[in-house]
């Protein structure tokens, strides 16, 4: 029986290296902090690029997630008890990196009521404490569709919150196993009619068609949302799903025209793009 071939990493997925002085001044804050970036967790491919210029995403209640989706890296199992100490850990370092927009993702805690909720609260209201001219973005879960945790969010009003579809509707089962494509487009309308700034993200290469690619932005725009990103799926490791296509730069381009046109603000799409990419860029 012949197995099929993996498509090969072509030159355009090159990632920048680190520049040593200012990566290394990063990641010495994270780690005498003792924080979680969905940088490192992630395998994020901008690490470089990112912190190299002294910014961060910041990932929040702990590391472990209780979901187990396809495609991400970070360990999924049974987390450890919420960190008290973690709001304002995170804002303590926001402060000594000096960040001027943070963003805050964070690991789906089914397992806690709220589903980490208030904890999301928490870290929001400490950062402004303690750095109040800094803007934010929050990448949250769907918080299993409770309109209720995500109000908990709207209150507190970051000035962009985020929630990834990650992949066309057909492949949703397949890529984000627990999660449901109706309910996250329902989480980003619900965020929407709370007057927040919504922006949302996929991934290519997993075996989406092109006019699946366009209803998933058109499903976006429909429930209000304003930012997209479109990245390139990288394999984190052999357990993870395979990458079926490497998806040329001139199809990001052609998919970022379409998604001006369908009336989007702002549309990130490249081979290296991910959530956070130039996310101080979608304040203005």
């Amino acid at each position: 029986m012949k197995t099929l071939e993996k498509p090969r990493k072509p030159k355009w997925l090159k990632v920048k290296l680190p520049s040593a002085a200012a990566f290394k001044s990063v990641r010495t804050v994270v780690k005498e902090n003792s924080l979680h970036t969905i940088c490192e967790s992630g395998n994020c491919p901008n690490i470089g690029e990112c912190w190299g210029a002294g910014t961060a995403t910041f990932m929040i209640l702990g590391n472990i997630c209780t979901r187990s989706c396809g495609f991400c890296n970070v360990a999924t199992g049974r987390p450890l008890a919420v960190d008290k100490n973690e709001p304002k850990n995170i804002a303590n370092s926001v402060k000594l990196m000096e960040v001027k927009h943070a963003v805050i993702t964070s690991v789906d805690r089914d397992d806690l009521k709220d589903g980490g909720a208030s904890i999301w609260a928490e870290t929001i209201n400490e950062i402004r404490k303690v750095n109040p001219t800094t803007t934010m973005e929050t990448l949250i879960p769907d918080f299993k569709g409770r309109k209720e945790d995500i109000q908990t969010i709207i209150d507190v009003a970051p000035e962009i919150v985020s929630h990834n579809m990650e992949t066309v509707e057909r492949l949703t089962k397949k890529v984000r196993i627990q999660a449901k494509y109706r309910r996250s487009l329902d989480t980003l309308r619900f965020l929407k009619e709370g007057f927040i700034r919504t922006k949302s993200g996929i991934m290519l290469g997993l075996g989406e068609k092109d006019e699946e690619v366009i209803q998933t932005m058109k499903d976006l725009r429909g429930v209000g949302v304003e930012i997209m990103t479109i990245g390139q799926y990288l394999q984190p490791t052999t357990k993870h799903l395979p990458v079926v296509e490497y998806v040329h730069p001139d199809k990001f381009a052609e998919f970022k025209k379409i998604g001006m046109e369908l009336g989007f603000r702002v549309v990130e799409s490249g081979p290296l793009v991910r959530s956070s990419y130039h996310a101080e860029k979608h304040m203005y």
